[in-house]
């Protein structure tokens, strides 16, 4: 029984695939009856070439595409067989949009939130700096006079 087949050519992350008709108990990278085109998938924009009049005549000859090369063959018969994606943004992107519209809409507030003061922790630590500080500073003068 003969199959219409991809058969992988191209360095490693490179792949290159002819779309070729085999027999089906033959080696994917065998000899093959006939090449029908080819597919290569990395490349920007993707490739493929298939002669729709050779694989039509294949296919009426008996020989079975594989799913992978059936959904190519849709593929190439349509005018674009790969429409170009639109953008889209990001999660991140689109919360830092909506954060924008945000600020944009409500007035920036005069008063100061409870992030932009120093918490309670902080406030006692630096009071307990100050107080050394002076407290050596006195030491110091009563040693000098």
């Amino acid at each position: 029984m003969l199959k219409i087949k991809l058969v992988r050519f191209g360095k490693r992350n490179q792949p290159h695939y002819r779309i070729v008709v085999q027999e089906a108990k033959t080696k994917r990278d065998g000899k093959y009856t006939a090449a029908l085109g080819h597919y290569a998938p990395a490349q920007q924009p993707k490739v493929l070439e298939l002669d729709l009049e050779a694989y039509k005549q294949w296919l009426q000859k008996g020989a079975q595409p594989t799913e992978t090369v059936a959904n190519l063959a849709k593929r190439a018969q349509s005018k674009q067989p790969f429409p170009p994606k639109k953008k889209t943004l990001s999660k991140k992107a689109k919360a830092k949009l909506a954060a924008a519209k945000q600020a944009q809409d409500k007035p920036a507030a005069t008063a100061k939130t409870d992030k932009d003061q120093p918490s309670k922790k902080a406030k006692a630590q630096t009071e307990e700096k100050a107080a050394k500080k002076t407290a050596k500073s006195k030491a110091k003068k009563t040693t000098s006079a």
